[in-house]
């Protein structure tokens, strides 16, 4: 049986808070070597590194698995929290 991560995970709902993101990456100079640890372990692909070096994050598709709160909060991230109720994903698959 062959499992389509990308497949799944579009299954999935997210209801996106605007107003307020529950993960925020500190706003001065980024750990380039913390983020990497990010990019390879985050569940859902939501850190990435531009060509020009430059660093990508968006919260809208996050599992809420933490993945990222226990690998690096004290070093990048300047907040980590479950989102507001009624908001956040949905899982729809199994």
């Amino acid at each position: 049986m062959k499992v389509n991560v990308e497949e799944k995970l579009g299954v999935n709902k997210f209801y996106v808070d605007e107003e307020n993101p529950h993960i925020v990456l500190k706003k001065d100079s980024i750990d380039m070597k913390e983020f990497k640890k990010l990019v390879i372990a985050c569940p859902a692909g939501l850190y990435s590194i531009n060509e020009d070096g430059s660093v990508r994050f968006d919260y809208a598709g996050c599992l809420e698995c933490g993945t990222c709160r226990v690998l690096c909060h004290d070093t990048i991230l300047e907040k980590w929290e479950f989102p507001r109720g009624t908001l956040g994903v949905e899982y729809r698959y199994g």
